[in-house]
């Protein structure tokens, strides 16, 4: 049964550009909702459309405080947990920081959503697939990490770790969970400081910088439009025949890191020139990175009837605002 809490839902990492966009829309929806960010990598601003709703409230802090997060999972009927570590290069040069937030800020929402069986709703990623080349990626395949010595994979391993957990308290505990491991989400508000390609990719372009491309750029990705990543977990945090299951949340277009550079230059109208650099200028030497990474979306379609589908041109334009 949900909890009884004062809030519809609480969502750990709401200032986040994906939570923020997640809680514009609970808040449409007329749901009252409760964050908690400790704006290490989120910021206010991206709550612009939310302040002043009578619906909501911001609260500063982490969910590594476990009173603080025990109290506000206690006032909420739903926990959507999305905070965690950003980013490929955030995640490299801080290892330590990305597997304790992750790890035990889950085990701190899990233990605090277990006395009243509130439900919950652990965002996952992409990356546990890790070196797999089964692809499209299927939630039930193998996941195939690299070396321990290699800190790429510390993010990773830990949101396996996360998964790993969070069925545990679904198996042996009965806790309604539901994870959802998401590809590439993009969109407004996106930085890219973190390292996030197409936000780096449009922010060079409008200054006239080159565009730079790690690797020799045919490594693919399939990327997804934030408005329906959100809505494709809103439905699922309220789906009970999610309950207990993996799902993989993403588009199934493909493409390749150079070409994406290529289109981003074209709709922008931009003349910056097109520069690969090896991964070994851009990254330390443990780096390694995914060839392709596309994901099966049957089970997506089959519990929410739709999968994203917005193409890449639409999501430049979209963050372009044209």
């Amino acid at each position: 049964m949900p909890g009884t809490g004062e809030y519809d839902y609480l969502v750990t990492g709401g200032a986040g550009f994906i939570g923020s966009h997640l809680c514009e829309l609970l808040l449409a929806r007329g749901a009252g909702v409760l964050v908690l960010d400790d704006l290490s990598t989120g910021t206010l601003s991206n709550l612009d459309g939310c302040s002043g709703n009578s619906r909501f409230r911001f609260v500063v802090g982490s969910v590594l405080d476990e009173a603080l997060t025990r109290g506000l999972v206690n006032q909420s009927r739903k926990v959507v947990h999305l905070a965690a570590a950003v980013g490929v290069e955030n995640i490299i040069r801080q290892p330590v920081e990305t597997i304790e937030t992750n790890v035990k800020g889950t085990e701190n929402v899990l233990m605090a959503a277990r006395p009243g069986m509130t439900p919950v709703f652990i965002a996952s990623t992409s990356e546990v697939y890790g070196k797999s080349e089964s692809v499209p990626f299927r939630e039930d395949g193998d996941i195939v990490l690299g070396a321990t010595s290699r800190s790429r994979w510390s993010y990773a391993c830990s949101k396996a770790v996360d998964e790993f957990l969070a069925l545990a308290y679904w198996k042996d505990k009965g806790l309604p969970v539901v994870i959802g491991r998401l590809f590439n989400t993009v969109g407004p508000r996106q930085s890219g400081r973190y390292g996030m390609v197409l936000p780096r990719f449009i922010e060079q372009a409008l200054a006239g910088r080159p565009l730079t491309v790690f690797g020799d750029g045919r490594q693919t990705r399939c990327f997804s439009l934030v408005y329906e990543i959100v809505d494709a977990i809103a439905s699922l945090v309220d789906n009970p025949e999610a309950v207990g299951k993996v799902i993989n949340i993403g588009s199934t277009q493909e493409i390749s890191i150079r070409e994406l550079a290529e289109k981003v230059r074209r709709i922008s109208g931009s003349g910056s020139e097109i520069t690969l650099i090896p991964y070994d200028e851009a990254y330390p030497d443990d780096f390694e990175d995914m060839r392709r990474r596309v994901p099966d979306v049957s089970l997506l379609s089959s519990l929410i009837g739709k999968v994203p589908e917005a193409d890449i041109d639409t999501i430049i334009r979209e963050i372009l605002g044209r």
